[in-house]
């Protein structure tokens, strides 16, 4: 049978390690297996009652239709009045667009951003999708490399120094994933200050223990925001984000997400608003929690054999360097499943840079991360 011909760019978009990771973890828990899993950031804590009983409340109400292509403006307004309070920031429901996650916005910005060619700026390690973004609008990601030993912060000179006349914007994500790191809102400060367009990922803001956080709409209002409910409020499976950029593109963003989208789910605004306005006490409640594990966990990494020389202050990640027990992360990840029913994220999923790491998530419960530290003891102890 002839093959079906695809375009030869596919061949450029990589795989997304740790659902490798997951499949492979869901086969031995079907085969009787105890599995812990630490290879994903997905909260372990129920969405608040208060946004399940507003989702509810909606569709019993109707809000079950179409609705307009950028949100319905009580949630548009909704988030501007969020942003105010938490950033200082003055926003227009113009300036704002949401839809079913945020990972759609963001390919999406990707196309409306670059023509072939075209470059964004990424740290190297970053998050696993990002560069694919880029390669789907036909851009190319040209990676800025951070270290542990710099505290794996994003310095504002390489940044500058990678720029070049194809250069269309820079991506970061603060806290980050996957080291957790959250950048210094003087590197914010220089990086709105260059001549590029800053797409700041802020899903993780709310998840920050060593301060307040900061968005880069308090540097410039030429950014775009790129934020949902899926992390701090714990509500991943309702798909709900939301993108906020400078507010004479809105004809621009309107069309393509008309044409992506139509518009968001209808009943899971409603509860969007009820997260922001009314969950927002029990959601710092999971934060205190998330602090508790992480501390729990950078300490017992150390006593395993994988001690950290940066401080992982914002997110639910610890990236932990393992290339004394292995240099092929991938492998070195899925020995450590098959051995100890541990599941972890390959670093190798994060760029070059992370190569030969490890991210550990503690979106998982004390108990079990406690359980999944000692049987790691004993398999690094074995290997040395």
């Amino acid at each position: 049978m002839t093959p079906i011909p695809l375009p030869a760019d596919l061949d450029h978009i990589t795989l997304f390690l740790a659902v490798e990771v997951f499949q492979a973890a869901k086969a031995l828990e079907a085969e009787g297996r105890s599995v812990i899993h630490l290879e994903f950031g997905e909260p372990d804590f129920p969405t608040p009652e208060a946004v399940l009983e507003a989702g509810i409340r909606a569709m019993r109400d109707g809000a079950t239709r179409y609705t307009h292509s950028l949100g319905i403006p009580a949630l548009r307004e909704t988030i501007c009045a969020y942003h105010g309070r938490k950033y200082g920031v003055s926003l227009h429901p113009d300036q704002v667009v949401v839809s079913a996650g945020s990972s759609l916005l963001m390919a999406m910005l990707m196309r409306m951003l670059l023509s072939p060619g075209d470059e964004v700026i990424l740290a190297d390690p970053t998050y696993a999708c990002y560069a694919n973004y880029v390669r789907l609008a036909g851009g190319v990601p040209v990676m800025a490399p951070i270290t542990e030993e710099e505290g794996y912060q994003l310095h504002p000179e390489r940044v500058k120094a990678a720029i070049t006349p194809r250069t269309r914007a820079v991506l970061i994500c603060s806290p980050a994933n996957p080291t957790g790191v959250v950048l210094r809102p003087e590197t914010l400060r220089e990086l709105a200050a260059l001549e590029v367009p800053v797409i700041s990922d802020e899903i993780y803001h709310g998840l920050n223990y060593a301060g307040r956080d900061t968005s880069i709409l308090e540097f410039t209002e030429r950014a775009f925001v790129l934020n949902g409910y899926s992390k701090f409020f714990a509500m991943t499976g309702w798909r709900m984000g939301y993108m906020i950029y400078p507010r004479e593109l809105m004809g621009q963003v309107m069309k393509l997400h008309q044409n992506l989208m139509i518009s968001a789910p209808d009943f899971t605004q409603h509860a969007a608003i009820a997260a922001m306005t009314e969950a927002v006490p029990v959601c710092e409640e999971y934060a205190r929690e998330y602090d508790r594990r992480r501390l729990f966990m950078i300490e017992r990494l150390g006593q395993i054999g994988l001690p950290l020389k940066y401080e992982p202050s914002g997110a639910f990640y610890v990236f932990a360097d393992a290339r004394r027990f292995g240099r092929d992360s991938l492998a070195l990840a899925m020995e450590i499943l098959a051995e100890t029913g541990v599941a972890l994220t390959p670093g190798a999923d994060f760029g070059p840079g992370g190569e030969g790491h490890l991210r550990f998530s503690y979106a998982n419960s004390m108990e079990n991360i406690a359980e999944a530290m000692n049987r790691l003891e004993k398999y690094f102890a074995a290997r040395g």
